[in-house]
């Protein structure tokens, strides 16, 4: 009983940790998938909204809910002003140039982050209901870590069935197939950037937030976890949400086994394992070839 309940612990904890990368990470693929735009910054909008979260609730004493709508919006807002102002004039310029725009980028998110907040790591209060443990019948394991795992697949879900079911999610993968004969057939493709960056850069600011409790908060944070982000993206495939989360899931439980028995140097599996599943599809498991 215990050999279950010890790997039911491993696995869930895994679960947890993979569905913040999710969270965090889905919306990337997207608008690299869609706008062919290599935005290394998507980390630091995700620290953006953690802040926003964490802050709200700490000495603004916002409730948990209404904390992570507020964060979803303030990222979503300033993405729009990023976007606009400063990402659009970089859409038809190389990848070296994208690249180092967004790097600078995320050094000023950083220095800011530390002149107004300070380099402290930040602590997400849970609230009681979250706090304590879950009866799962052979294991009792913490509430917040189930409710991340539920919450994530709930978003998956809803991602997926707005890009397969719905009008704006026909227009997407009707762009990333061939965006001049979308344009040709009447699709507002800035409109469409603009929307789809919002709402990728509000869901890394609740990714931020979210896993504020797992992965820690401090202006460092972007570039901690940027390999994480990219390897999630570029092994489910870009734009496919399903693609992103399955890696996600599972890059969240190989890197819990490996911190946990192999804490120095067990990264390097899941690198090699990276390289090896490009190496063999450069489009990831679930991307499309030419996407």
């Amino acid at each position: 009983m215990n050999a279950v309940a010890d790997i039911a612990g491993i696995v869930l904890g895994g679960l947890a940790a993979g569905t913040v990368l999710f969270i965090v990470s889905v919306g990337l693929s997207v608008t690299m998938g869609l706008m062919g735009f290599v935005n290394l910054a998507h980390g630091a909008l995700a620290m953006f909204g953690g802040y926003v979260i964490v802050l709200s609730m700490n000495r603004a004493h916002f409730g948990f809910g209404a904390a992570l709508a507020l964060g979803f919006v303030a990222t979503a807002a300033l993405s729009v002003v990023l976007e606009r102002m400063l990402y659009r004039r970089l859409y038809r310029a190389g990848e070296l140039d994208q690249v180092l725009f967004t790097i600078g980028l995320i050094f000023i998110f950083i220095a800011s982050t530390i002149i107004v907040v300070g380099s402290e790591t930040q602590q997400l209060q849970l609230p009681p209901a979250l706090s304590g443990q879950f009866n799962l019948g052979f294991i009792q394991y913490r509430a917040y870590s189930i409710f991340l795992i539920v919450v994530g697949f709930l978003i998956a879900l809803g991602i997926w069935l707005t890009f397969e079911r719905s009008r704006i999610g026909g227009q997407i993968r009707a762009t990333v197939d061939n965006r001049r004969m979308a344009e040709s057939l009447g699709i507002d493709v800035d409109r469409l950037f603009t929307i789809t960056f919002a709402f990728g850069s509000g869901m890394a600011g609740i990714g931020g937030g979210l896993g504020a409790e797992f992965l820690g908060l401090d202006p460092q944070y972007p570039l901690k976890y940027l390999v994480y982000f990219l390897i999630a993206v570029s092994v489910g495939g870009l734009g496919s949400v399903i693609g992103v989360y399955y890696a996600s899931l599972i890059l969240g439980i190989l890197d819990f086994v490996l911190t946990l028995y192999l804490p120095k140097g067990g990264t390097i599996f899941i690198y090699a394992l990276t390289i090896l599943i490009l190496l063999a599809r450069p489009q990831g498991l679930f991307g499309r070839k030419g996407l």
